[in-house]
């Protein structure tokens, strides 16, 4: 007899699930509280639709937090593996030349939607839409909420994927935190990650370099690097090499109230090799030419310099190639929690066993941004949610056939 499955949810985790699960065995039903399925995965590909990360599998497992956590569930279900399955639903892919994955020129994150849900259709997955979960009622039912009035259910299984509490527009807003509480499931507090940061910049470098970006620079905080660019906004700096530091800024602003970042304005030159090419004492060039011509700073990086330096700072060869090199900056708090790209919080690991039941309800699941974990972006955020969809798909397979 089949077995009854309610997914809570119509994410990146809920959608690879639901199309992992097998139907000879399941009956399967997905439960969305917005009009349409998968918001927040649309909302995402807005800024450049990268699916996965080409990245090496050694270097790819170690972009996430916690490492231990994600061994497994990666090595059960790979970005290699997830561009050949994107392959056979029709969604071919290239690799840029950052590495990142993406959609075939022209197919758009509706496309890969559609072809997504063309195969639950074929597996014939309701998915029920306007219903929001509100835990359960006094029978230990599911309790919906939809037009007004309230219904129930009572499956065999039950698998959450409602997301983190970032973009409350998609409906990732964290309400669901309260009813698992209620249950005994213990949580952490949600905190932005991936998340634009703020610094009280001079106003005159804001109306020289407000919106530009800093590019082909290394950004380090406590020992770790990342290289890419960042773009100086008013109230701060935002971007990928920000970005993949999150864990390292939340420690140090949780600890300090401020955290401190370091940036490389030059990773290609030594120090030593921009002392020499600086040559104040040669020519009339002044030190902006310099550092135009023979450093190749463009105008956003020399603006950075000349307002955060003194003039003293600025106008001594040794002290200007050091702060090239590792020019301080000082982080003073992070975005609002419904700006950020993704959230860290939410149920805590050690609630949940290694097919991530938890372990207080059985036969209850959750997957996906509910989870405390991290992960930068360029594509390792979908990777580890498509991942944990299949990961818990084939095991639930693997049991009831």
């Amino acid at each position: 007899m089949k077995k009854q499955i309610a997914i809570i949810g119509t994410g990146p985790s809920a959608l690879m699930l639901a199309s992992t699960l097998d139907e000879k065995y399941f009956d399967i039903i997905m439960y969305e509280r917005k009009a349409a399925p998968a918001r927040k995965f649309l909302v995402a590909g807005d800024g450049g639709f990268n699916l996965t990360h080409s990245e090496d599998k050694p270097s790819f497992i170690q972009r996430y937090t916690p490492v231990s956590f994600f061994e497994k569930i990666i090595a059960s279900f790979s970005n290699a593996d997830l561009i050949n399955w994107l392959k056979a639903i029709g969604i071919p892919t290239y690799t840029g030349s950052s590495k990142r994955v993406f959609p075939e020129k022209g197919i758009k994150p509706i496309d890969v939607l559609n072809a997504i849900l063309e195969k639950l259709k074929e597996k014939k997955i309701i998915i029920e839409t306007q219903q929001e979960w509100q835990g359960w009622n006094e029978r230990n039912e599911l309790q919906f909420f939809s037009n007004d009035k309230y219904s129930y259910s009572n499956p065999d299984i039950v698998v959450f994927a409602l997301g983190g509490s970032s973009w409350s527009i998609t409906g990732s807003d964290g309400k669901w935190t309260s009813y698992l509480a209620e249950k005994g499931i213990d949580m952490v507090p949600f905190q932005p990650s991936n998340c634009a940061y703020a610094v009280r910049w001079p106003s005159d470098l804001l109306k020289a370099a407000e919106g530009k970006a800093l590019k082909n620079i290394a950004v380090t905080c406590e020992a770790k690097e990342k290289k890419g660019e960042l773009v100086i906004t008013k109230s701060g700096i935002e971007g990928g090499a920000i970005y993949a530091l999150s864990p390292e800024i939340r420690k140090q602003l949780s600890e300090n109230k401020t955290a401190s970042i370091f940036i490389d304005l030059k990773p290609q030159l030594t120090k030593s090799e921009i002392i020499e090419r600086l040559s104040f004492t040669k020519g009339n060039n002044s030190i902006t030419k310099n550092l135009t011509n023979k450093i190749k700073l463009d105008a956003t990086q020399v603006a950075l310099l000349k307002n955060l330096l003194s003039k003293d700072e600025y106008t001594d060869a040794q002290v200007l190639a050091e702060k090239i090199k590792n020019l301080p900056i000082t982080i003073t708090g992070s975005a609002p929690i419904d700006e950020a790209i993704s959230t860290v919080g939410g149920i805590l690991l050690a609630e949940i066993d290694e097919n991530f039941q938890l372990t207080k309800l059985l036969n209850h699941y959750a997957i996906g941004e509910m989870l405390d974990w991290d992960a930068p972006t360029g594509g390792y955020l979908l990777q580890a949610c498509f991942s944990m969809g299949h990961k818990l798909g084939t095991h639930l397979n693997n049991i009831h056939s």
